[in-house]
C-alpha cells in the first residue's frame, strides 16, 4: 500500500525566532520512503537536523522577520497490516524489566502518575493480565474523554483531561499512558501521521495524530484510546515519554500560527 502524506504550516513573526521541529517521520520508517522526505521552508532559509535522545528527527530553523511556511511531501509504503494486538499472558515483573525501559514507568510534564494512582488502582487492579488490563484502560479513556478541537489546549494534562472529561486524540494519549503506568506497565508517547484509511471518510480537516506504545512480554505494541480499534497507515514521526518531547514546532519566542494543513491519502503509484 502507497500512502501520499504531507504538510503546509505557516508562521508569522515580527523578529528573527530560533524554532525546534519534529517534522521529519521516524528513521524506523525512512527505509519504507519511495521519494524524498524533506522539509522545504519558504523563504529559503538555513535549516539542519540532528536526532534526539529518544531517537526522533529534530529541526532546528531561525524563523526570519515576517514568517516562514515549511512544507514536506512524500510517497511512503505501508505493509497496510492492522495495529497487532499484544500477547496474551501475565504483566512483567518491574525488576525483570530492561534498564531504557523504566523511563516509561515514570511520571512526566503531561502524565502525572501522582495524581492519578489511586483511581488507576481503584478501577484496573483486580485484572491480571497485562494486554486485558491495557485495553481495559483504553475502553475506559475512549468513553471518558469527549472529542473536541474546541477542548484543545497546550498545558492540559492527563489530570485535566480526566477532570474535565473532554479534549483531542493527545489528551486520550496522555491519560491512557498515565494509568498504564501507575499499573506498573510502560508506556510512552507516539504522534505521527493517521489518515482515514481503511475507515468510512472522516468529515473533519486531517490533522496529525497521537496514540501510544506499551511495554509487554519484552515488545513495544500500539493501542490508541481516541479510536479504540487498530487502524492501519500509521505512519510514526516521534515519540517520547510524552507530548514534552514529542511537540510538532516549537518556538523560543512569539510565532504565530496561521496556516495549518496536513495531507495523508492512499495512492496507487508515485506520480
Amino acid at each position: 500500500m502507497l500512502i501520499r502524506a504531507g504538510y503546509e504550516i505557516r508562521f508569522e513573526t515580527e523578529i528573527p525566532t530560533a524554532m525546534l521541529a519534529l517534522l521529519s517521520i521516524h528513521p524506523s520508517r525512512h527505509k519504507d520512503l519511495q521519494t524524498p522526505q524533506r522539509i522545504l521552508a519558504t523563504p529559503d532559509v538555513p535549516i539542519y537536523s540532528y536526532e534526539d535522545m529518544f531517537g526522533n528527527i529534530c529541526t532546528r530553523i531561525t524563523v526570519p522577520a515576517g514568517g516562514v511556511t515549511l512544507a514536506a511531501d512524500f510517497v511512503i509504503e505501508d505493509n497496510g497490516i492492522i495495529d497487532e494486538r499484544a500477547p496474551d499472558g501475565p504483566q512483567m515483573p518491574v525488576e525483570l524489566l530492561p534498564d531504557d525501559v523504566l523511563l516509561y514507568l515514570l511520571g512526566s510534564r503531561y502524565c502525572e502518575t501522582d495524581r492519578l494512582m489511586g483511581v488507576a488502582w481503584s478501577q484496573f487492579a483486580h485484572i491480571n493480565n497485562a494486554r486485558d488490563r491495557v485495553e481495559a484502560i483504553v475502553e475506559f479513556v475512549h468513553h471518558h474523554i469527549r472529542f473536541g478541537y474546541e477542548h484543545a489546549r497546550p498545558d492540559k494534562t492527563a489530570w485535566n483531561g480526566y477532570q474535565e472529561q473532554a479534549g483531542v486524540c493527545r489528551d486520550y494519549a496522555h491519560l491512557a499512558i498515565t494509568l498504564c503506568r501507575c499499573m506498573n506497565i510502560p508506556a510512552r508517547y507516539c504522534t505521527g501521521y493517521l489518515g482515514d484509511i481503511g475507515i468510512p471518510p472522516v468529515d473533519a480537516p486531517m490533522d496529525f495524530s497521537a496514540w501510544f506504545d506499551v511495554y509487554i512480554d519484552g515488545g513495544w505494541y500500539t493501542y490508541d484510546a481516541r479510536h479504540n480499534a487498530p487502524r492501519i497507515g500509521r505512519i510514526l514521526m516521534a515519540r517520547g515519554r510524552d507530548a514534552t518531547d514529542t511537540a510538532l514546532t516549537t518556538a523560543f519566542g512569539p510565532a504565530l500560527l496561521t496556516s495549518f494543513q496536513v495531507h495523508t491519502d492512499e495512492v496507487n503509484s508515485i506520480d
